[in-house]
């Protein structure tokens, strides 16, 4: 199989997680006004961040690598602010990544360890 980059891994995982997100909000409301609000509150970095801390504790030592690995990317300049919450949520996004493509049950396992 074809080597993906770790950047790779955090795109696909962004996409993935907005995903997740969606397909559960469209069941708690019909106002897209809300609907919008439900999911960005879920996608946006802090919380992805806070997702990432509260699995640490349940990572195997290769998912802990990924997720290290993934969190020293080289970030927009844009985001550098809020650069520690930044590099958290882009370790949590190349993780779900990673559980895409290699481990999709071990992701649904995550999905029910964060009550999604």
């Amino acid at each position: 199989m074809e080597e993906i980059s770790l950047k790779n891994y955090a795109y696909i995982g962004d996409a993935v997680w907005e995903l997740k997100i969606r397909s559960k909000t469209i069941y708690q409301t019909n106002n897209p006004r809300n609907l919008h609000k439900l999911t960005t509150e879920k996608v946006k970095a802090s919380y992805q961040a806070e997702c990432l801390h509260k699995l640490e504790p349940v990572l195997t030592e290769e998912e802990a690598d990924i997720a290290r690995r993934g969190r020293n990317l080289p970030i927009p300049v844009g985001r550098r602010q809020i650069q520690t919450e930044y590099r958290q949520a882009t370790a949590f996004e190349t993780l779900i990544g990673w559980w895409h493509i290699h481990d999709t049950e071990r992701l649904e396992e995550i999905y029910n360890f964060l009550n999604l």
